[in-house]
């Protein structure tokens, strides 16, 4: 059986962004940062044949919660329904013990791989996903860090400047990553 996905683009305080669902939940979402066409062609090449259309009832109140996240209003997306049905097992495991950081909270790649017993290479797993997080900031994959607090990398728009940017709205501070000597530049 198909599985119709859906879509619409919105505007926020930091941009525009979109969000993708099927009656199961959202599949989808592209932070902000974008044009409206630039935040509409991952959803569309994501998901083939998606359509673009006005939010549903559900779908207008994560809308709303999203741009009052951006606003820095204390946000809780936990409870909201979500199809990761396209996900592997291990992929939904990590994304539903990172659903569990609430606003202002993190963890490591390493601390969830250790949740997770996930073994050696768990970190470098709990990596992986967080860069394929199909519905980032709902799946909060910004508030999960590198080794010794250090932001790590991000695959949204802006990279980790918009991944630090986030965690300052929820009042996290990391500690201060510039080198202790500066360049010659030479």
């Amino acid at each position: 059986m198909a599985t119709n996905h859906a879509f619409a683009v919105f505007e926020t305080k930091s941009g525009t962004c979109a969000i993708a669902w099927t009656d199961a939940g959202i599949c989808g979402f592209h932070l902000p940062g974008d044009e409206p066409e630039q935040a509409e062609r991952p959803i569309r090449r994501r998901f083939t044949g998606a359509e673009r259309l006005s939010p549903t009832a559900d779908i207008a109140v994560v809308i709303d919660r999203v741009r009052g996240y951006f606003e820095g209003e204390r946000s809780d997306f936990s409870d909201l329904r979500l199809d990761l049905s396209a996900q592997t097992e291990l992929y939904r495991q990590i994304y539903l013990a990172t659903l569990r950081l609430g606003w202002g909270s993190t963890t490591t790649y390493g601390g969830l791989a250790g949740e997770l017993q996930l073994g050696p290479a768990g970190a470098w797993t709990v990596g992986q996903a967080m860069a394929k997080n199909p519905i980032p900031l709902i799946i909060p994959c910004h508030r999960v860090l590198a080794a010794g607090r250090k932001i790590g990398g991000f695959s949204g728009p802006g990279g980790s400047d918009s991944k630090q940017r986030m965690l300052e709205l929820e009042g996290v501070e990391l500690p201060d990553t510039t080198p202790a000597q500066q360049s010659f530049g030479f």
